[in-house]
């Protein structure tokens, strides 16, 4: 059981590292598409927020779904089910500011249904 109960943590710790690197992943494509137009658009190109956006379900999937196993506690998945649902919507936006505040609201609101899930197995 303390194998699974690490390993839990260790996606939760993951998930959070991956939202870290979105919300860089999102400032430097706002200030590069800012700087250099045609470098920048490598990186907002919405295949890449697409499969952003399918691998964080994927993590969520696995370690919000087995926090609710573990612990019995909803709270940390419906967080982070509305979060995945703010970054599922920004992807429907144009670029623009808006795009990122939305994502950026998201990603934060997922790493947070993540640490309440960490923490909740502690």
């Amino acid at each position: 059981m303390d194998n699974l109960v690490s390993r839990a943590g260790l996606l939760d710790r993951l998930a959070i590292g991956l939202s870290g690197l979105c919300v860089v992943h999102c400032i430097a494509s706002a200030v590069l598409v800012a700087l250099v137009a045609s470098a920048g658009g490598l990186l907002v190109d919405h295949r890449i927020h697409e499969t952003g956006l399918i691998i964080a379900i994927g993590l969520g999937i696995i370690a919000l779904g087995t926090g609710i196993w573990r612990h019995g506690f909803m709270m940390p998945s419906a967080v982070g089910a509305l979060g995945l649902g703010v970054m599922a919507g920004a992807l429907t936006l144009s670029h623009n500011a808006g795009e990122v505040i939305y994502t950026i609201l998201g990603v934060g609101i997922l790493a947070l249904g993540h640490d309440l899930n960490r923490r909740a197995t502690l």
